[in-house]
């Protein structure tokens, strides 16, 4: 085999969780609810149900998922065996502040993250920290309407304030609000949900909607970008993307034009948390259709002062769309005719993923070029249906490959490109509730929890083949 360059030294290798996708414990230690707690299991293309509180007979896998608010600290002792410098998950909001509008946080919920973090310390593992990953408290969708509402910029600043005090000493490196342009399509429910905690009328304009919630979380991202700088200004904060990339199916002029006009949809939040300002695209655009986006002079002032230090970003699949006719696709509004259709360069997962790990040296191509920020690889994973063995082994070769081949094109973008990452969290490190389907058999961890899509299993944890691969990566620093 040959031999890859090593990476930085300061490198950060780790994994990738979210706290309603692993904790459970959904209704203790003083904890609300939140928008993923009404979140029914799914199945592979079916969407997860949205219900109105939570309802008698129906199954919440997020309710329990896989119980690492009991279990963190035997989990922790994988992750160090594994050899993670680094550890990214999120607070629950609704653990701090169990309604969202509170004055006075639940204690209860400061403890257990204190004790988390001083677990991932001692442990010599350095915590990542999302704020808000897709789980806002349900009762500011109840009494506001998510942040469609203005009076949620401010709640969200007062939560952020409290845990950036709280863990000013224990915490580095934070992002605000987890793939915030997945919403950008304004198509799934679940995204607009959980993204914002909306839930769209049929009178709406969805996308104008989204747009207005979309800038009210931009705002209050920049808020609170300032203020945790005043905390403690050797705070690193970062925006976190959803990229997938938008290629030209052919070199048609046409397609070339869609691609870019595709991805200023999913530019205009890194634009705004990155530069500033709101695009002049997208101003362009708001007129055109005429969109009343209600926002203030202060509020664009806010917008200068509160950019991110660094960019996180996912990345699991590219995507291509073209303008021929004879091809088919699902239909996308930016440009005229133009349309999703599958890349015949590339193969898919059973979930129909696209899987290239050449375009993910072209996101941190791209993404370093327009910013020129540093780049955090804060999740990117194969989920997979994995066997077990009678002999209790786990052979993930799939998934060995799988990150291999992603790894090696970002070894590419450093040395040969001079992209500056700074680090890599696999997602899903430990096998996890999947977020759009709710199902645990979708699998992306190097560790395997015994839990089926029905909630049934023993909750043990046992190591796959992937997981010594993995060791051996961070071990040698990338050098295979």
């Amino acid at each position: 085999m040959s031999l890859i360059k090593k990476f930085p030294e300061e490198f950060l290798w780790g994994g990738a969780v979210a706290a309603h996708q692993i904790e459970g414990a959904f209704n203790e230690g003083g904890r609300g609810l939140s928008c993923a707690d009404v979140l029914t299991a799914g199945s592979n293309g079916v969407e997860r149900e949205i219900t109105d509180g939570i309802i008698q007979g129906k199954y919440y896998p997020n309710h329990e998922a896989i119980d690492f608010y009991h279990r963190y600290k035997e989990d922790i002792k994988l992750f160090r065996e594994l050899g993670l410098k680094t550890f990214r998950t999120s607070i629950s909001w609704s653990r701090i502040f169990p309604n969202g509008d509170e004055k006075i946080p639940n204690e209860k919920g400061l403890i257990f993250y204190d004790e988390l973090f001083d677990e991932l310390l001692l442990n010599g593992i350095e915590p990542v920290i999302t704020l808000s990953h897709f789980e806002i408290p349900y009762h500011l969708y109840t009494e506001y309407g998510g942040f469609r509402n203005k009076k949620m910029i401010d709640f969200f600043v007062n939560y952020a304030e409290v845990v950036l005090k709280r863990y000013k000493n224990k915490v580095k490196y934070w992002m605000t609000f987890n793939e915030i342009n997945n919403q950008a399509d304004g198509q799934s429910s679940l995204h607009v949900w959980t993204n914002s905690a909306i839930r769209l009328k049929d009178d709406d304009i969805k996308e104008e909607v989204v747009f207005q919630a979309s800038l009210n979380e931009l705002i209050a991202s920049a808020k609170v970008v300032k203020l945790a700088h005043e905390i403690n200004p050797n705070f690193q904060i970062g925006c976190m993307m959803a990229y997938v990339p938008v290629y030209a199916y052919s070199c048609n002029p046409t397609d070339a034009m869609a691609a870019i006009k595709v991805m200023e949809r999913r530019y205009f939040y890194s634009d705004i948390h990155v530069r500033g300002h709101i695009p002049k695209y997208t101003l362009n655009y708001w007129h055109k259709k005429h969109y009343h986006i209600d926002y203030s002079v202060d509020e664009l002032k806010i917008l200068t002062e509160g950019t991110v230090d660094f960019i996180g970003f996912s990345y699991y699949m590219s995507s291509s769309e073209t303008t021929v006719d004879e091809l088919s696709g699902q239909p996308i509004p930016d440009f005229p005719h133009a349309k999703i259709t599958s890349n015949p360069y590339i193969k898919t997962s059973d979930w129909g993923w696209q899987i290239d790990p050449v375009g993910l040296r072209y996101v941190l191509n791209m993404v370093y070029e327009r910013y020129e920020k540093p780049i955090f690889i804060v999740e990117n994973g194969f989920g997979a249906y994995d066997k077990i063995e009678n002999d209790g082994s786990i052979h993930d070769q799939y998934r060995i490959d799988y990150l291999r081949a992603h790894i090696e094109q970002m070894e590419k973008a450093i040395n040969e490109d001079g992209v500056d990452l700074i680090g890599y969290t696999p997602w899903g490190i430990i096998d996890l509730v999947r977020f759009g389907s709710g199902e645990m058999e979708k699998r992306y961890g190097m560790i395997y929890v015994d839990k089926d899509n029905q909630g049934r299993g023993s909750l043990k944890r046992s190591k796959k083949d992937s997981f010594s691969w993995y060791h051996d990566v961070i071990e040698n620093n990338g050098l295979e």
